[in-house]
């Protein structure tokens, strides 16, 4: 392999022989892994393994147990909304499994659509804290609204 240096014009004007040392090179596929998980730890991406190890392999709304062959249904829910926010307690993060986590988002989405309110743009909606009863945010607006049209008949 040689290395070329161009003139002004872009005219090749000379070129360099390169010497590579074949013997302590390593295999490109073990660089681009090592890269990989170099760049996963420096964007905090090693919080779902901390939270697994933390919470164990549960969703905490369902209760449904996974193990090592089905563990990646299991997700992490920041129960603020801020993905930034990964204290090394665990007290931002819940394990959900994809079910349950794509209904903690669109709950109050759905509430809202069904109130009439959903015009308004509100991408926090979709991170509102649960209630506690059994129904959970959206049965509550659902319920308010079938109140609402039989206090108007």
């Amino acid at each position: 392999m040689a290395k070329m240096s161009f003139g002004p014009k872009g005219a090749r004007t000379r070129s360099h022989p390169i010497k590579v040392d074949t013997k302590s090179a390593r295999p490109l596929e073990d660089v681009v892994r090592e890269m990989k998980a170099m760049q996963q730890l420096q964007a905090g991406a090693d919080y779902r393994e901390r939270s697994l190890a933390i919470h164990g392999l549960i969703c905490a709304l369902c209760g449904r147990e996974f193990d090592h062959t089905n563990r990646h249904l299991l997700t992490v829910h920041h129960k603020d909304g801020n993905h930034d926010n990964n204290p090394p307690d665990g007290s931002n993060w819940e394990n959900l499994c994809v079910y349950c986590h794509e209904d903690a988002h669109s709950r109050g989405l759905l509430g809202d659509y069904f109130s009439g309110q959903a015009s308004k743009p509100d991408v926090a909606v979709a991170y509102q804290e649960r209630t506690e009863s059994a129904l959970g945010t959206l049965g509550e607006k659902l319920k308010k609204i079938l109140a609402d049209k039989k206090q108007e008949s």
